[in-house]
C-alpha cells in the first residue's frame, strides 16, 4: 500500500499562510499611500522561491482577502488577472539562469511590473466601464503606476533578504 503524499508540507503551508497574512497586513498598512504596497514584490519573491503555482495561490488569496476589507467589486477580477500575467512572466524569466541569479534584474522586473500592472488594469477598465478612449485614461494613471513601480523596487530590495532567510529556515530545510 502506498502512502499518500500531501501536496503541501506542513511547513510550506504555514509559510504560505504567513505570506498571505503579510501581504494582507502590508496592503492595509500602506493603503493611505496610493499604489505603494508590498504585495507585488512579495508575489514576485514567492514566485522566484516556490514557482508560478504558489505565486498565483498567494496573489489570489491576498487580493480576495484584502478586497474583503477594502471593497470587493469587478476590479477584483482585473487585479487577479493582472497579477496572474505578472507572476507568469516572472516564472518565465526565472527559468533563465542569469535572471534567477541577478538581484538587479529581478528588481528591474519588479519596477517594470508596476507599469505593466497599471497597463493591464487600464486595458480591462476601458472595456468594462465602456470608456471611449484608452490612451487618455492610461496616461492619466501613469503617476500612480510610477508610484507602484517605485514601491515595488524598494520593497523588492528590502524584502528579498528577509523572505530568503524565512524560506531557508522553514520550507527548504523541512521539505
Amino acid at each position: 500500500m502506498t502512502q499518500d503524499r500531501s501536496f503541501f508540507s506542513t511547513y510550506e503551508l504555514a509559510y504560505l499562510a504567513m505570506t498571505v497574512a503579510t501581504c494582507t497586513v502590508g496592503r492595509l498598512l500602506f493603503q493611505f499611500i496610493p499604489n505603494i504596497q508590498p504585495m507585488t514584490a512579495i508575489f514576485l519573491i514567492i514566485t522566484l522561491q516556490l514557482g508560478i503555482f504558489r505565486g498565483l495561490l498567494i496573489s489570489t488569496l491576498s487580493v480576495l482577502i484584502t478586497n474583503i476589507y477594502l471593497g470587493m467589486g469587478i476590479w477584483t477580477i482585473s487585479q487577479i488577472f493582472s497579477f496572474t500575467i505578472i507572476i507568469c512572466l516572472m516564472g518565465l524569466f526565472c527559468s533563465v539562469s542569469i535572471f534567477r541569479e541577478s538581484r538587479a534584474l529581478q528588481t528591474l522586473f519588479s519596477i517594470f511590473a508596476g507599469f505593466l500592472y497599471g497597463f493591464i488594469i487600464a486595458c480591462i477598465d476601458v472595456e468594462v466601464y465602456g470608456m471611449p478612449q484608452f490612451w487618455p485614461y492610461y496616461i492619466s494613471g501613469l503617476s500612480f503606476d510610477l508610484l507602484h513601480a517605485i514601491g515595488n523596487g524598494g520593497f523588492y530590495l528590502l524584502l528579498t533578504p528577509i523572505f530568503q532567510k524565512l524560506y531557508k529556515k522553514t520550507v527548504k530545510k523541512k521539505a
